[in-house]
């Protein structure tokens, strides 16, 4: 495979799983073609490719969790399994003409801001490459983050995160313990607890549940949405309005997620009749500060006579000894994480470089912060997709992409009518007012007055998510305003021309 040394693009995509191939499929949709799409692995996918323990799926609809440019009428039930999802990213990029921009096993080592050149330059494992534009769109669930428990290093077994599934494992009549209670962990229990002799949960916090819709989707219904298309965007709208509607109880008034933790206690007890159990299992939180999970099986595997739950987290190993941090200890002969990832402290952060000689990781060590999810302060011509504060709690991360796509096309055709070599760099301000806007917003929502500690928060602010509705984010991501950007221009800094800040910061209040 060829390296890619003194090649330069217009714009270089890091990632090829939702994000990156959509953002490639919106470049060339607007007749960009001078562009790379980076990847660290072999093949595409993203989390989707990475993911492959049992019962993987997805906890969003198919019919929404799809590109609106890409339907896909054949899914094959309402919350397809991880192998679908994945084959339905490789047909897009077959699809979409993308693979001779694929560049595959190209993972980005460095990234630095040439002042002088208004470009990037970019090492990566096969070589180096300039270019005008980088869209980063690594994810906020690529890279696995394992806790740092003493004595992990002398355990006898097999030891592998959910992410990193461990396939040469056999798990057939062993004790194994499975360490967290996320969207992973509450798939897998199920999916192995049949197999293994002892299935120990280590619970630090437990989740609420809701049942899972899921179902077959009938062979008419998959004709229908092949030959009648308007019945597949009847069905999407259908479920992207009824998550639209739900955003007031997670953003303004919380009090109302008491229904919903009704209907989740109401689950728990239909397979959990153990009163000890129960009380364990049942969260001290308000619904939906943490990420609401959706199982139909994962209280009756943990309802089975050979399945443990501690209900405190791992603090200690010692030899295949596991000991809780409520003292408990247990026998394993395997330990499988499910603890979550690297989300507020994005690994490619640490290897960016900006206009200050400061890396993005040094610039977001007291949170993560963007201009509109997309654009931090001091990194001219850096877009990220699924950026600061575009985390959905209750819908679809493919709504988020598109919206930001929409973005990065605005933005490479602002650079365009300024004409010639130009970047956009967001003015601090602009991040500061958009910034200050989104956590004065987030004051009153779940996720802050819900009495949790989640993977949502850095420095007691919640720097992932999003505080509004999908359509509120489409209109805050329609176009750049100028206003909110410094000009530079080779050699000169920014441009003669002043660049005015009024405007900057506006968005939803």
């Amino acid at each position: 495979m060829a390296g890619l040394t003194h090649e330069h693009v217009r714009v270089a995509v890091i990632g090829a799983g939702f994000g990156g191939l959509g953002a490639a499929v919106r470049l060339r949709r607007s007749g960009i073609t001078d562009f790379v799409v980076l990847e660290r692995a072999e093949a595409v996918g993203g989390a989707w490719r990475d993911n492959t323990y049992p019962g993987c799926a997805c906890d969003v609809p198919s019919h929404l969790y799809s590109f609106s440019f890409a339907p896909n009428p054949d899914w094959p039930r309402n919350f397809s399994g991880q192998p679908h999802i994945r084959a339905y990213l490789e047909r897009v990029a077959d699809t979409f003409g993308l693979r001779p921009h694929l560049r595959l096993g190209a993972e980005v080592r460095s990234l630095r801001w040439d002042s002088a050149a208004v470009h990037w330059e970019v090492e990566t494992a096969r070589g180096s490459l300039t270019a005008d534009v980088v869209v980063s769109a690594t994810g906020p669930l690529a890279d696995p983050r394992i806790p740092d428990i003493p004595g992990l290093d002398g355990f006898p077994g097999a030891v592998f995160h959910s992410a990193r599934w461990d396939h040469t494992a056999d798990l057939r009549g062993k004790r194994v313990a499975m360490i967290g209670t996320g969207a992973s962990a509450i798939q897998i229990v199920p999916a192995i607890q049949r197999e293994v002799g002892r299935l120990t949960l280590f619970q630090r916090t437990p989740p609420w549940v809701l049942p899972r819709m899921d179902r077959r989707i009938s062979g008419l219904e998959r004709w229908l949405h092949t030959r009648i298309p308007a019945t597949r965007a009847l069905r999407r709208g259908v479920l992207w309005g009824i998550r639209e509607l739900q955003v007031g109880a997670f953003t303004k008034r919380p009090g109302e997620m008491r229904f919903v933790e009704r209907l989740a206690g109401a689950h728990m007890r239909r397979a959990i009749k153990d009163p000890a159990r129960r009380a364990a299992l049942t969260p001290d939180y308000r619904i939906g500060c943490k990420r609401i999970l959706l199982s139909n099986d994962y209280y009756p595997a943990l309802a089975q006579p050979h399945v443990d739950v501690v209900p405190a987290g791992l603090k200690e190993v010692r030899g295949a000894t596991l000991v809780g941090a409520d003292g408990t200890e247990t026998e394993a002969d395997a330990i499988i994480f499910g603890t979550g990832f690297h989300v507020t402290d994005v690994p490619i952060a640490h290897r960016v470089t900006g206009a200050r000689g400061t890396t993005l990781a040094e610039e977001w060590k007291g949170g993560m912060e963007a201009l509109r999810g997309t654009s931090p302060a001091g990194f001219p011509n850096f877009l990220t997709i699924i950026g600061p504060n575009t985390g959905l709690g209750n819908s679809s991360m493919i709504l988020v992409i598109e919206a930001q796509l929409a973005y990065m096309a605005d933005y490479l055709s602002q650079l365009d009518t300024l004409g010639g070599k130009v970047a956009l760099d967001a003015r601090p301000s602009a991040v500061r007012a958009y910034t200050d806007m989104i956590q004065e917003r987030m004051r009153r929502t779940v996720w802050n007055t819900g009495g949790c500690d989640s993977w949502y928060l850095d420095n007691g602010r919640n720097t992932t998510l999003w505080p509004g509705t999908t359509s509120e984010l489409r209109k805050v991501t329609r176009r750049v305003d100028l206003n909110e950007y410094t000009v530079l221009r080779p050699h000169t800094g920014p441009a003669k021309a002043t660049v005015s800040t009024a405007g900057a910061g506006r968005g939803p209040r």
